[in-house]
Order: structure tokens, then C-alpha cells, then sequence
């Protein structure tokens, strides 16, 4: 069997194929990570991503490359989590550039988008490091390059491609020694390597391991995860649009189209809009008390497609276990943009609450267990309803997810590249509403660096790092991104971790408690503090947040 020529309804398989196998297998991925910290893995957020990206191709099935192409890069934008699902959406961001004018592509032309994408994925990064998923992609597609100038079959070219891609993968440890240190490869070429791997059967026909298809219920999982950890915290009857509403609309000329006019006229209906479109069809998402009306609307320019209406206080309440109430009564959403706002992501009620208090607009729940998606922080933008937008990441893995949100959105959009809540926290405090975009960057930023953040969580996985045999279910303690001790007892590793980071320079000592952690153990450490140093200020709040039973903020 020989393929010399690449359609799109085959590079459609190839995709949900490559996304049905990386599904099967994102747990190992995950297992990958040096960190062996509860977070939001590799794995998990490569998944989600190019699970997103193989729903709008299921969406778009055509014969046509380049289109099908364009559905991949949108659906894996839109849904990119984390920093590795967002380098996974600029490598295929790039691929579907170079073809999205083709109707079939060669082998030559396959490999030269492989190629494309790479440029893309290294441009979208700040500081590019090798010996990860970059690296994979890159050399993987050097091959292919060099292949396809003698080779004219696909397949043949797919296998050298994913020889090498595995090649690269088992030398990555030798380009990043915090690989070799934990003896692991890299988690996020290795996530590339599985879909290559899917892409590759589908050419040779070949059938890989049984793993159930996700393009039709990742949505439900992830929102299912998503409410069990926050509907509790709200009332049904504070939900003020009760329809979520998705629908496609096949534009067929009926009217002129256009994305500002359409965005506009929807923004009447209710809130969390967002509005996607290329020449043949827009996808629409919005929270309303009239979806029918919304339909109707959509159906003035074409066919509706891909509908689905959920009744969210219905949801909320099988969800929490309250009986109905009514809803308030809905208010009209105002046209008239503030001139600014802030967006956050929170993980825990409490510090979502904090966040709130000291200006937050927005506070988006997630973060460690959830990294949320560049779609998720795009609405967030739109909610704000403000022409700035500043956004606090405070986690390092969603930063170039909200870079990403900040490139698409229409609003004027800064984002602060906080690591942690106590930074995003101290940064938000210095906002200035009097200040342009400019301004408040350099002082939030400033602001950022007059903090320090620790961290105790738990280990879930044996590892070895900077010297610290760890074991799984050891309480971890983490100064400024970097692990420095381990203790089988919660109160003696934060106490420890204190000890380690505090300075007779300090001043605040604030305490978030997670909710793993008792008010018996915030006393034992406030009594640390005060006997060890007695000139610092302690303050307490009741985060909440999942997997941490402590955060430290230390100023």
C-alpha cells in the first residue's frame, strides 16, 4: 500500500485517531513530570488540548486539506491548556498555515508544514528550551524534510518521522538534566510521539490499542471535574442566564456577516459570549434566559448545526442537591464597556474571595488540578466588560495559555505573568485605575518581585530531585518554584519551610489555609512564628484550596 497524495477526510481520521490515543494514554504522560506535584500534568493538558482540536475537525470533515486543517487549528486554540497544550496548538497552528489553501497536500508538502509549524511553536515561546516537546517536533520534522526529497509516499515518510520523533525523545534527558536527574524522558514530546503514532496507523490501517472515543464526551468530563470542585459556592438562584447555549451557524450568505456586528447583536441576549468564525461557518457560545430567540437570531444568516442547549441551574442543582428556586429577574446587559478590568485564576473559594476584594472582576476557578483554556480565559475577558483587561495568570503553566486568550481577544489585553497567587495577589494590590496599560505593568510587575511564595503540598509519585529522595504521600515544601525539603508530617514540613524562607528582613507572614489543613495546625504554626520570629506580622485566611494545605506569601 502506497499514499502519495493526502486528503482531508483522511487527515481527519489521522487526527481523532492521534487524539483518541493520546487520550488512552494520558495518564502515563502524566506520570512523566519531574514535579511530583498534584497538578494539572502534561498529559492531562495535551489531551484536553488536541481533544478540543479533533471535536471542530469531527465538526468539518471534507475533502479538503486545507479546511479541515483550519478546524484543527481553531478547536486546539480555543481548547489549549497549559503550556504544553498551547505549544501543541502553535505546532499545528503552523502545519495548518502552510496548507490551508490546498485541496490535497504531497508528501513533500506534508513534511514542509510540519516544518511550518515548528517556526510557529518556537516563535510563540519566550524562552524556548530543548530537550522537550520543541525539541521532538523539531527534529522530527528536519527528517521529514530531508525524507521527502527522495520519498514520494506518505506512509513511508509518517515512519521515518516517527522513528526520529522517538529518537529525540530518548535524548532528551541529554539536553535537560533535570530529566536524566528523575530518569524520565519528556513528557510533552512523548505526548507528540503518541500522536504521531495515531496518525500513523490510520495511513498503514493498522488498529491501535482499544481506547474509548473522547471527541463526543471530554466536554462533559471536564465540566463535570470543573463544577464538582466550585458549584458548591454559589446558589442556584444567582445564576442570571440559566441556558447554556452552543450552536454552529453554516453561513450561506443569506445577510452580510461580519464577527463585530454578530458578536454585538448577540451581547443583547445574555452573557459569556464568544463568537468564532472563518468563510463557511461561526461558532457560537452564550449563557441566556432565551436560547430560542438566540437560534432564531443565528438562522437570519444560514443552517443551524452541532446545537445544544443545557439548563445550568438544572445542572447546578442535581450537581449541589438544592431544591429549584426561582430566578431572578434578568437585567438588561449594558452596552457601555468600563474602562478596566481584571481577570484572575483562583483555585479555592476562599482565595477566590480574596481575589475579589482587592479588585478582581473575574476570578476564573482552576489552577492546579484544572490548568483552564485559552476559550475559558477568552470569555472571562468578555465577561469583564471593559475595553483594558488585565489578567493574572498565578500559575506558570497557564501563562501562555492567557497570552494566547490576549491575541485573540478584541479588548486591550495585559497580561501579568504572576507564578503564584501570593504574586498575583501583591501584584493586583499595586493596580492603579489612573495608570495606563503601560504604567501598571511595570508597577505590578515590580510588585510581583517584592514577594516570596511558598508552598506545601504532597508527592504523588516516588522521584529523586535536587537531592531529596521523595516518596509518594511525603508533604513537600516549595520556595520559589523549587522543592527544598520533604517530611512525613504536614506541621513539621511547613514549620520547616518557614524556617527556611523567612528572614530577619520579613515583615507580613499571610497564611492561606487549604482546606486539608485544621485550625489546630494554623496555631501551631502562628506559635512557630511568634517564638522564632517575633517581629513578623501574621495574617490568616481561609483559602481553601485544593492539594496546598499551605501557601505562604512573605513580604
Amino acid at each position: 500500500m502506497s499514499i502519495t497524495v493526502l486528503d482531508g477526510k483522511r487527515f481527519a481520521e489521522m487526527v481523532i485517531q492521534g487524539a483518541n490515543h493520546l487520550s488512552a494514554n494520558a495518564k502515563m504522560v502524566d506520570a512523566l513530570n519531574v514535579f511530583p506535584v498534584p497538578d494539572g500534568d502534561t498529559g492531562t493538558n495535551m489531551n484536553l488540548s488536541m481533544t478540543s482540536g479533533a471535536k471542530e475537525v469531527k465538526n468539518n470533515v471534507q475533502e479538503h486539506i486545507g479546511k479541515v486543517g483550519i478546524a484543527l487549528s481553531r478547536g486546539l486554540l480555543m481548547g489549549a491548556r497549559g503550556n504544553s497544550g498551547v505549544i501543541l496548538s502553535q505546532l499545528f497552528r503552523g502545519f495548518s498555515k502552510a496548507i490551508e489553501q490546498k485541496q490535497t497536500i504531497s508528501a513533500k508538502e506534508f513534511a514542509l508544514a510540519l516544518e511550518a509549524g515548528v517556526t510557529t511553536a518556537y516563535k510563540a515561546v519566550m524562552k524556548p528550551v530543548e530537550g522537550t516537546i520543541l525539541t521532538v517536533a523539531k527534529d522530527a520534522a528536519k527528517k521529514g524534510v530531508q525524507v521527502a526529497k527522495n520519498q514520494e509516499d506518505i506512509i513511508l515518510l509518517m515512519e521515518e518521522v516517527l522513528k526520529e520523533a522517538r529518537a529525540s525523545l530518548e535524548r532528551t534527558p541529554d539536553l535537560l538534566p533535570v530529566l536524566k536527574e528523575v530518569g524520565v524522558v519528556d513528557s510533552g514530546g512523548k505526548g507528540l510521539v503518541i500522536v504521531y503514532e495515531g496518525f500513523l496507523a490510520v495511513l498503514k490501517g493498522e488498529a491501535l490499542p482499544e481506547s474509548p472515543s473522547v471527541i463526543d464526551t471530554m466536554d462533559d468530563m471536564v465540566h463535570a471535574e470543573h463544577h464538582k470542585s466550585v458549584q458548591g459556592h454559589i446558589n442556584t438562584e444567582d445564576i442570571e442566564f440559566g441556558y447554556c447555549t452552543e450552536f454552529m451557524v453554516k453561513l450561506e450568505g443569506k445577510r452580510p456577516f461580519t464577527e463585530d456586528d454578530f458578536r454585538l447583536d448577540l451581547s443583547e441576549y445574555g452573557d459569556s459570549l464568544l463568537v468564532i468564525s472563518d468563510d463557511q461557518v461561526a461558532k457560537i457560545h452564550v449563557h441566556t434566559e432565551r436560547p430560542g430567540e438566540v437560534l432564531t437570531y443565528g438562522q437570519t444568516y444560514g443552517s443551524l448545526i452541532s446545537m445544544k442547549i443545557e439548563n445550568m441551574r438544572q445542572q447546578h442543582t442535581d450537581i449541589v442537591g438544592e431544591a429549584p428556586k426561582a430566578p431572578k429577574e434578568t437585567k438588561p446587559v449594558s452596552k457601555e464597556k468600563k474602562e478596566y478590568g481584571v481577570v484572575t485564576v483562583s483555585m479555592g473559594a476562599g482565595i477566590g474571595n480574596l481575589f475579589r476584594s482587592i479588585g478582581a472582576n473575574v476570578v476564573i476557578e482552576g489552577g492546579q488540578t484544572m490548568n483552564p483554556s485559552t476559550e475559558d480565559i477568552v470569555k472571562a475577558v468578555k465577561e469583564v466588560h471593559a475595553r483594558k483587561v488585565i489578567i493574572l495568570p498565578n500559575n506558570k503553566n497557564i501563562i501562555m495559555a492567557a497570552e494566547q486568550a490576549a491575541e485573540l481577544a478584541e479588548e486591550d489585553v495585559l497580561v501579568i505573568p504572576s507564578k503564584t497567587v501570593p504574586q498575583g495577589m501583591s501584584a493586583l494590590l499595586a493596580f492603579n485605575p489612573g495608570e495606563d496599560l503601560a504604567g501598571n505593568e511595570a508597577g505590578m510587575n515590580e510588585a510581583m518581585q517584592q514577594v516570596k511564595t511558598g508552598q506545601l503540598t504532597y508527592a504523588v509519585r516516588d522521584t529523586s530531585i535536587d537531592g531529596l529522595e521523595i516518596e509518594t504521600g511525603d508533604f513537600m515544601g516549595i520556595s520559589e518554584g523549587k522543592i527544598v525539603l520533604k517530611d512525613k508530617d504536614r506541621v513539621h514540613a511547613a514549620t520547616a519551610l518557614l524556617e527556611n524562607m523567612l528572614t530577619d528582613d520579613d515583615e507580613i507572614l499571610t497564611i492561606l489555609k487549604g482546606e486539608d489543613a485544621t485550625q489546630e495546625d494554623v496555631e501551631k504554626l502562628i506559635e512557630f512564628v511568634g517564638k522564632k520570629f517575633e517581629d513578623v506580622e501574621v495574617e490568616v485566611h481561609d483559602g481553601g484550596q485544593p492539594l496546598y494545605p499551605f501557601i505562604f506569601a512573605i513580604e
